[in-house]
């Protein structure tokens, strides 16, 4: 279903809503390795106006682990779910966190350690509860590393899924998603009774815009992408969800 031009502000009440942001390909452009992004002074200002603005009802929602997005925004700490919902902190510093046993990942990470070790520009990247297996730097793997993938997810008959992202596979424990940590901030002060906003870029960001659609509020999905979205609204890249995003404080400000 194509999406829809978003509202402009002043269109989008500010003290109304609740703003979910994923990261990579959202609020950063994806680089050739994770830890190659950069973010500039001028979006944590942006994002702490933001988090003001909206009584503090601003929340990342990202595939990195809570650890990588407080190093990558420092000093600005923000509410966040992390590692596609697997991990979430609150305002108040509240983490909730799933605690699968600690061997369920031990299988999987060397299946993938070694087809990474044997092909150059393959990286797999261990987030403690999830393994990414990025080839964005190998392209003509992909067919390979879905392939190996899909295996390691088989060999654990069930206890780990895979997502398919934007050149990476991803293992995880399965019953925790993005969708599920917009929810459960929704049920919480200081986002309870406001209008969710949500802006992602991926097929992992797919189960955060249907929940958010499911309450009534924005999805946005961010880039051209031929593939099926439950986003209803779009921006065309990263800097126009930026420049979004400040039009949004200019419009709370006027």
């Amino acid at each position: 279903m194509p999406v829809a031009a978003l509202p402009p502000p002043p269109g989008v009440r500010v003290n109304a809503i609740a703003l979910f942001l994923d990261v990579d390909g959202t609020l950063l452009e994806i680089e050739r390795e994770p830890g190659a992004v950069h973010v500039s002074e001028r979006l944590c200002e942006i994002l702490a106006d933001l988090k003001e603005a909206v009584g503090g009802a601003l929340a990342l929602v990202s595939g990195r682990s809570l650890q990588q997005l407080d190093r990558l925004f420092s000093p600005l700490r923000l509410s966040a779910a992390g590692l596609h919902g697997l991990e979430r902190r609150n305002l108040r510093s509240e983490v909730v966190r799933a605690k699968p046993p600690p061997t369920l990942l031990e299988a999987a990470r060397a299946r993938l350690s070694a087809f990474a070790d044997q092909h150059e520009g393959v990286l797999l990247e261990d987030k403690g509860l999830t393994l990414a297996l990025h080839y964005r730097n190998a392209p003509e793997q992909q067919a390979a590393a879905a392939r190996v993938a899909r295996e390691a997810a088989a060999a654990s008959h069930g206890a780990l899924g895979l997502l398919e992202g934007k050149m990476v596979y991803e293992l995880k424990p399965p019953g925790c998603d993005k969708g599920q940590a917009i929810a459960a901030f929704m049920r919480e002060a200081p986002f309870a009774g406001r209008q969710p906003v949500f802006a992602g870029d991926d097929v992992t960001d797919e189960a955060g815009f249907a929940i958010v659609n499911q309450l009534g509020g924005l999805s946005i999905r961010i880039g051209v992408d031929e593939r099926a979205s439950a986003a209803r609204h779009g921006h065309e890249d990263v800097s126009a969800m930026q420049a979004w995003l400040s039009d949004l404080l200019a419009a709370q400000a006027a």
